[in-house]
């Protein structure tokens, strides 16, 4: 008796320990900071992933079966591992076109821009007849403190049409030929929602803003399905390089929904796709056939995307005073007449809006209109009782609309790099009293907001990183915060990771299967070589993408990480 308590005693101790089975996974990741954002068990060590879904999430012990058999294990060294990384708000196609054409972001001045321009003629020759296009540039921080005009760049392209668009996609500039082609001269009026600069005589400076671009527009080609699906491939690999493992595309066409589910068929998407279709002919067929939804929530699409204001640089934002630094109070893009049909008609089919605010006037417009149509249809009536309505940017919200969002359960969809670089000009054109409520987000939290976050990218650059940055510093990348920007709405970090991470799942009818590390969620997943929620805010930016893991698929290992040897331990 005594020699079989020895035994038991030897066996339980370690002196002799049992055969562990060896329980199969597609991947083990594992000496790791692994930050669940799920409250009742906030960290972890390791995780086994299984048929693209999270099959444990815990401590070293006990991911000892996984290490095993022909398991693909990762021995991460101290890296950090994140619930995959959504951006909420992101135009995929202008992104790839970023990466394919003139890309003009980064511009430090109007001389470098237009160095630019020229580098690019000489590189790329547009062929007689064509378009010189591009996109990306901002004047926001440019020491000349202006927009460019079409005579500056008539002496870079004389002798073809130019149109080159502003970073935010509400203005560009158009050379001479362009303006010409189009119609526009000094007698040419401001169309409805957009505007025609002129100069001190009268003449147009080559600037047009908002619905004054579609003159232009619509005499540029069109690109060929074959551009449109190489955007979109550069795009997806750009994102998954950068730690994105969901993009939330901001409005696009059914022909953009296809080339989408194309590449996915031939196993080159790389990130998973929740999809709004564009107001006109591309909402009214989501509304007439419904959403579209997948099993393995690899490319959704049920939403639709509206816009009512401009943008606040180039003075469109609808404000409720006139700007400080311009008479006027800005453009509206839609009206009462024309968007209510569409809100009510999609509470009964069950589709979800997102519509373009970023004005003080617009949210509160929005707003109206949607407590208008909620209470036009009950939710007896609806096919989703609670829709989950958005706003996209809600950059400037009146106090006394705050707590409407709440209320009335909408979602503040606010970009947090937004915030950082419209510091350059935003107190110029709001006043400091307006700057106030400006990029409000630690206020609306404390209200019970939720706020998805995301980058606007093509607007800004789009990198994760940036946007968790900006949400807990509120400074640009130099460190620099102007006057009267409100540290105190700086965010947590454990907040600016929810905003990348659970809060655009919950945005997109997706918390129970994503935006959290749990078991039976999908396993998506990004690595960072330092983490983010611990180094000093300055070494943030420094952090690499190690490995983007999407269904349980390696999509991006820009980093390579240690594969620890398998072992068979039975």
């Amino acid at each position: 008796m005594k020699y079989l308590a020895l035994l038991g005693g030897l066996l339980t101790s370690g002196g002799f320990q049992p055969a562990v089975a060896c329980e199969q996974a597609d991947l083990v990741l594992h000496n790791a900071t692994i930050y669940t954002v799920n409250d009742k068990a906030p960290r972890a060590e390791a995780l086994a992933i299984r048929d693209g879904k999270f099959i444990y999430v815990g401590n070293e012990d006990g991911v000892k079966p996984y290490l095993c058999g022909g398991n693909d294990i990762r021995d991460l060294k101290g890296m950090a591992v994140y619930p995959g990384f959504t951006d909420s708000h992101y135009h995929l196609k202008g992104v790839g076109y970023r990466e394919k054409e003139l890309n003009l972001q980064g511009a430090e001045s109007l001389a470098k821009m237009l160095q630019q321009v020229s580098a690019y003629l000489q590189a790329h020759p547009v062929a007689e007849g064509g378009w010189l296009t591009g996109r990306g540039w901002i004047e926001k921080t440019w020491p000349e403190k202006r927009f460019p005009t079409r005579q500056e760049i008539d002496e870079i392209v004389p002798d073809r049409p130019a149109f080159l668009v502003r970073a935010d996609g509400h203005a560009g500039i158009a050379n001479s030929l362009a303006l010409k082609m189009a119609g526009i001269n000094a007698a040419a009026p401001d169309p409805n929602g957009g505007e025609i600069l002129k100069d001190a005589s009268g003449e147009p400076t080559g600037m047009l803003v908002d619905n004054a671009m579609e003159l232009v527009t619509r005499l540029i080609p069109e690109p060929s399905r074959a551009d449109d699906k190489e955007a979109f491939l550069l795009a997806t690999e750009r994102n998954a390089a950068l730690g994105w493992t969901q993009i939330q595309n901001a409005g696009g066409t059914w022909r953009d929904l296809e080339l989408l589910e194309e590449l996915r068929q031939e196993g080159r998407l790389k990130t998973r796709v929740y999809y709004a279709l564009s107001d006109g002919a591309p909402a009214k067929r989501l509304l007439a056939e419904g959403p579209i939804t997948d099993p393995d929530h690899m490319i959704v699409a049920r939403a639709i995307k509206l816009y009512t204001d401009g943008a606040l640089g180039s003075r469109g934002a609808a404000l409720l005073a006139d700007y400080a630094d311009h008479h006027g109070k800005g453009l509206l893009l839609t009206d009462h007449d024309k968007i209510m049909p569409i809100l009510i008609e999609a509470l009964t089919k069950g589709i979800q809006i997102e519509t373009h605010a970023i004005g003080d006037r617009a949210n509160r417009l929005v707003l109206d209109w949607y407590q208008e149509a909620f209470n036009t249809v009950p939710p007896e009536q609806r096919k989703v009782k609670a829709p989950r309505w958005r706003i996209e940017h809600a950059q400037n919200i009146h106090p006394d609309d705050q707590q409407r969002f709440i209320d009335l359960g909408v979602i503040p969809s606010m970009q947090a790099s937004h915030a950082i670089g419209d510091l350059h000009f935003a107190r110029d054109r709001l006043g400091l009293e307006r700057l106030k409520y400006a990029y409000p987000w630690k206020d609306m939290i404390k209200k019970g907001a939720v706020i998805p976050g995301g980058s606007d990218a093509p607007v800004e650059i789009g990198d994760p990183r940036i946007e968790f940055y900006a949400a807990v510093t509120r400074k640009d990348l130099n460190g620099f915060q102007a006057e009267g920007w409100h540290p105190e709405q700086a965010l947590s970090r454990e907040e600016a990771l929810k905003m990348l991470t659970l809060w655009p799942a919950i945005a997109a009818f997706q918390e129970d299967v994503r935006g959290s590390i749990e078991v039976g969620k999908l396993s998506d997943l990004t690595v960072l070589t330092k983490d983010i929620m611990t180094v000093p805010e300055d070494f943030i930016m420094s952090a690499v993408t190690a490995m983007t893991v999407v269904g349980g698929h390696i999509v991006a290992d820009p980093v390579i990480v240690m594969v620890t040897t398998p072992k068979n331990e039975q």
